[in-house]
């Protein structure tokens, strides 16, 4: 099959044939018709982390089923689908439930096994789901890992209709599914960004306001803060909270490493949540919520072939939501 792919990590991925991933008993071989890149597409390709080589890259797939393994029930060929990014073998989901991104076995999609930025992409059957009815194919490919991450950094955070919610960067497909979603469960929403074109889209995309991520502090007061950037704004998150607010913090762009204020923590009793990726619960959630009409931001769409494009933008920090590969026809 024709796919990009990244023989070395560090490396650069290249455009070329690699033969099809084998399709297990448990297994569904989707034909991809559009996928989603995400900064892990560019984290691999750094070493940090190093995925088994070669590697096919993308954590987000939408396509048509073209195989099922011979276990296989409830799903057939030619069924529309999205893949779950979030893949936890039997054993972890049984054990943690909910919690099964915190199992010792949880993999991303794209990351620790090949995804989909390829012709045919392979996934285990309780990773694909039906297609969200209504939705393009461009927007199911979108949603699946930024839509499931914020969605539990919200359920971690104890989200609640009438609370104020500020999303700190404003651009990444976390952040613009955050703020979809937290206006969706009746929150008002403040958005940051460094840039000005970034803070004017948040405000049509529903924020009340949005402040310049390189100010010393913002005039918000947040029931719950949604962090990805880090280093880079940790203080002015911090400050922004109420007396008992909850930060909850998916990533680091700017770094790994903050300082914390610890008599600020607990003369104001914040909470500090880390979270990552979501449930298999949480994403069929998700799912019910994109088919029920929440946002979903696209920034781009590009041909499979200009992937490269596509990267370099992400890259550069210059996207607001999802950039979207169209692979083809379905």
């Amino acid at each position: 099959m024709q796919s990009w792919i990244l023989d070395e990590s560090p490396g650069a991925y290249r455009w070329g044939t690699i033969d099809e991933p084998p399709v297990g008993p448990g297994d569904v071989l989707v034909r991809v018709v559009a996928s989603a890149l995400n900064h892990m597409d560019l984290w691999v390709t750094r070493g940090a982390p190093k995925p088994p080589l070669p590697h096919v890259p993308g954590c987000d797939v939408a396509g048509v089923v073209a195989a099922v393994g011979s276990e296989v029930t409830g799903i057939a060929v030619g069924d529309e689908v999205v893949v779950n990014p979030g893949v936890s073998p039997v054993e972890d989901i049984v054990r943690y439930g909910n919690d099964s991104p915190m199992g010792p076995g949880f993999m991303i999609y794209g990351e620790h096994c090949w995804g989909g930025h390829a012709e045919y992409a392979v996934a285990p059957a309780r990773n694909v789901r039906p297609r969200p009815a209504g939705r393009t194919w461009a927007e199911c490919a979108a949603y699946p890992l930024a839509y499931l991450t914020a969605y539990r950094m919200l359920q971690r955070a104890r989200v609640a209709a009438g609370q104020t919610v500020l999303v700190v960067g404003i651009g990444s497909g976390v952040s613009c599914a955050a703020l979809a979603l937290a206006r969706h469960m009746g929150c008002t929403v403040v958005a940051t960004s460094r840039s000005e074109a970034k803070r004017a889209e948040a405000l049509t995309m529903g924020a009340v306001a949005a402040y310049d991520s390189t100010d010393a502090k913002w005039p918000v007061e947040a029931d719950i803060v949604i962090e990805s950037v880090g280093p880079a704004t940790w203080d002015q998150s911090v400050r922004c909270l109420k007396p008992g607010g909850r930060l909850v913090v998916c990533g680091g762009t700017s770094g790994q490493k903050v300082e914390l204020n610890l008599p600020r923590l607990f003369f104001k009793q914040f909470e500090i949540i880390g979270s990552t990726m979501g449930s298999y619960e949480e994403f069929d959630a998700v799912s019910a919520l994109v088919a029920q009409g929440v946002d979903v931001h696209i920034d781009r769409t590009y041909p499979l072939d200009q992937y490269d494009q596509a990267l370099e933008r992400l890259e550069r920090g210059e996207q607001l939501g999802k950039i979207v590969l169209t692979h083809g026809a379905a």
